[in-house]
């Protein structure tokens, strides 16, 4: 058991991407437009957002652990975030389960880097996600060096959304989100600059899927995972790389609540994964990249 309370051997699987986007008061991330259109998009009308306990329990039921997020993106939006504190809070109750991941907007400057870092030393937080094209910044913008630098140097991990994003979807100019800051080719850059800050690429990077696979496979530390998508609709090109060169970087993901473990690993088994491979995805790598442990 690592110092989380998380034992990799006694899990089925790590679910690196979940989202908690409600406050314990009821108030959600993103705006209602903006949630209405991503509704629209994924089928989720009627769709109620878990508490972190409920998420908690829905993982433990399961035998696995969850990585669990929320999205800053007061900057772009005007929309009050969730605070990190209360999601890290609420996770810290379920050790065996849920892994805190945080969220600050990079136009936060100096006082963001300052919450990263308190948030990592004194919440046990362990990694960060970006969603640039909602937060409105590219991903290779000066602007989020100095919180690039400073979750390297804590050891954190920093996770991207990548391609198209259901949010918006269909709304007037799509909520003023724009597409172009969630191609993966923008990580490049930040690999490079910050050789060895571990990154996820998240979701099949719909219409940039090469691009990600050729980032992931060209520099050491960056990560692909599988979520936002049933497997059923994975492109060839990311199946067959996950079977080979990136065997070692792919990361099961899901997207909960919007896409549950459930059916994702249903359709996740009719693949045609190598036996060799698949314990990789579902298990083993986020155990080596979160939990620092060889499961």
């Amino acid at each position: 058991m690592n110092a989380d309370g998380l034992t990799a051997s006694e899990l089925i699987a790590i679910d690196v991407h979940t989202h908690a986007e409600v406050s314990r008061d009821g108030r959600s991330s993103l705006s209602p437009e903006l949630l209405g259109a991503s509704a629209d998009y994924f089928k989720a009308h009627g769709h109620r957002q878990p508490a972190i306990d409920e998420t908690a329990a829905y993982y433990r039921e399961r035998r696995m652990a969850a990585v669990v997020f929320t999205v800053d993106a007061e900057h772009a939006t005007g929309h009050p975030r969730i605070a990190n504190e209360e999601i890290a809070e609420d996770c810290a109750k379920h050790p065996e389960t849920l892994i805190p991941f945080a969220s600050i907007d990079p136009h936060k400057g100096r006082a963001g880097v300052r919450e990263a870092r308190r948030l990592v030393e004194a919440y046990g937080v362990r990694g960060f996600k970006f969603h640039p094209s909602i937060q409105g910044f590219a991903p290779d913008d000066r602007l989020a060096y100095p919180m690039y630098e400073a979750i390297e140097e804590l050891g954190a991990v920093a996770l991207f959304h990548t391609g198209q994003t259901g949010i918006g979807a269909r709304v007037r100019g799509g909520g003023g989100i724009r597409l172009k800051y969630s191609n993966p080719m923008l990580v490049d850059d930040v690999a490079v600059d910050f050789p060895d800050l571990r990154i996820i690429l998240a979701h099949p990077s719909f219409p940039w899927q090469d691009e990600a696979l050729a980032v992931a496979t060209h520099k050491e530390h960056v990560h692909i995972d599988l979520s936002g998508w049933s497997p059923k609709y994975f492109p060839p090109q990311l199946i067959r790389y996950a079977n080979s060169l990136l065997q070692d970087k792919v990361l099961f993901g899901s997207d909960y609540p919007v896409l549950t473990p459930d059916r994702w690993l249903a359709d996740f088994a009719a693949l045609e994964i190598k036996d060799t491979v698949r314990p990789k995805i579902l298990k083993e790598n986020a155990a080596r990249l979160l939990l620092r442990e060889n499961p």
